[in-house]
């Protein structure tokens, strides 16, 4: 086996058929302007928007894509790639402008999320990678926000990482969870790589190494002042009870506790017996945190029937999207040299040439949106910015709490039945202005007489 791929050979991070294509183009002079777009066909039926979520990593790649020296000798090695085109790849940079939705930003089906112009080559080449990260981003941004919105304001912390699929989607989905609004992660690396809220409380083989379940919970209290217990390892009120014999029987400033964990059972008939103990006992100040098994609907549920619990520790459902996993996203080609393109394949329409996409709204919620060309002005707010000129960002980076800020607000501006956990009915209105709607049909004409 290889040493794990470095940063430096993500140019490598391709279908194979791309680079094939890049040859084929190249030897065909097939240089001109292309504009790629990419968007998500259809909502799944568990989703009534998406959260646009992973435009800065696709930026930072495209900044820095080049081919290393080692990955051009693995292509020598490749029978199919002539020396001729490995010198092509050798000065690779790319060039070209892109126009997206800012990050946070509320999108719908079949709406561009970023559009990508640059020479043929530069964005073809491309499709893997940028596919890949806004997919994983929105898919989980998309998915927090629901659990977030279920929260109802109580504190949400991403506790999946251990069964994410891999480091690269743990560590970048820390991120659109604190996009979506989730409070804190469990991931360290996170925290550091993208100057996140870090946060924890212990395993049950801690409580499991110790002789007994007190000797564990003053041990660790004593070396974390203020932390939250974790009560259910045997029993989950007896848990609590020895939470308050141990807050009574030692000396303050030896045993402070911010709260309680339960991870197990009926959280929410526990969640109410463990706060009446706990209120009883002059521990009001003591928080209850809920974790395992957790989903959205779950903790609607919770919050619903009233269970007074003040945190939710979120893991598996949330770090893979369990009810929608994958979203139907596609990149691609709707202008090359300045003609309109598209497929004729049934159920996959492709809206050609560049695009702009404008939120109408009324009474200060979003009521429409309409997909246009990208020359055309209409009512409503522009969702597309260009981000990107000639290989370079328009602007530094956002702060996450800036991207954050637009995510929350955005959600607001939604209709509740957009916002609510089930299906809405009538799906949020998308359609494509008449000018779009034209040139598409005219497009698909030319295509259908030349095809």
């Amino acid at each position: 086996m290889k040493a794990w791929p470095q940063a430096s050979d993500l140019a490598l991070f391709t279908d194979l058929y791309e680079l094939s294509m890049l040859q084929s183009y190249l030897a065909e002079g097939m240089n001109a302007p292309a504009v790629f777009s990419l968007f998500v066909r259809r909502l799944p039926k568990e989703r009534n928007y998406f959260l646009a979520c992973g435009l800065e990593h696709v930026l930072d790649y495209l900044e820095t894509l080049r081919f290393t020296p080692d990955s051009l000798a693995y292509l020598e090695s490749l029978p199919q790639f002539s020396s001729a085109f490995l010198d092509w790849l050798a000065e690779f940079r790319f060039e070209g402008d892109v126009h997206a939705a800012p990050e946070g930003t509320v999108v719908f089906e079949n709406e561009p999320l970023l559009e990508i112009t640059a020479p043929l080559p530069q964005a073809q080449l491309v499709e893997t990678f940028v596919m890949n990260q806004v997919h994983l981003a929105t898919v989980l941004a998309s998915k927090a926000a629901r659990v977030v919105e279920a929260a109802e304001g109580r504190a949400v912390v991403d506790f999946g990482s251990r069964r994410m699929h891999g480091v690269d989607a743990a560590l970048k989905a820390a991120r659109a969870f604190t996009v979506a609004g989730l409070a804190a992660t469990s991931n360290v690396l996170a925290g550091r790589l993208f100057d996140l809220p870090v946060t924890g409380t212990m395993a049950h083989s801690y409580v499991q190494a110790h002789d007994n379940e007190a000797a564990a919970f003053k041990a660790f209290a004593r070396a974390f002042p203020g932390t939250i217990l974790l009560v259910d390892t045997y029993d989950t009120l007896e848990g609590v009870k020895r939470v308050i014999a141990l807050s009574k029987s030692e000396p303050a400033d030896a045993f402070q506790v911010r709260g309680v964990r339960l991870d197990s059972g009926d959280l929410g008939s526990l969640a109410k017996d463990a706060r009446r103990l706990l209120d009883d006992a002059g521990l009001s100040r003591v928080e209850i945190f809920a974790s395992g098994g957790l989903d959205e609907h779950k903790i609607s549920e919770l919050v619903a029937a009233g269970a007074p619990i003040d945190g939710f520790g979120v893991g598996t459902a949330l770090g893979v999207s369990q009810d929608a996993p994958g979203l139907d996203i596609a990149y691609k080609l709707c202008e090359y040299a300045g003609r309109g393109r598209l497929k004729l394949s049934a159920g996959k329409p492709i809206l050609p040439g560049r695009k702009q996409v404008f939120r109408q709204e009324k009474a200060g919620q979003a009521h429409k949106d309409i997909i246009a060309r990208a020359q055309e002005n209409l009512p409503g707010q522009p969702l597309l910015k260009r981000v990107m000129r000639d290989g370079k960002r328009t602007e530094a980076a956002e702060s996450i709490a800036r991207i954050r800020e637009r995510a929350a607000a955005e959600i607001a501006r939604l209709p509740p039945e957009i916002r609510a956990l089930g299906p809405a009915h009538p799906t949020y209105p998308v359609e494509p202005s008449p000018v779009l709607a034209r040139y598409q049909e005219n497009v698909r004409r030319e295509v259908t007489r030349s095809a």
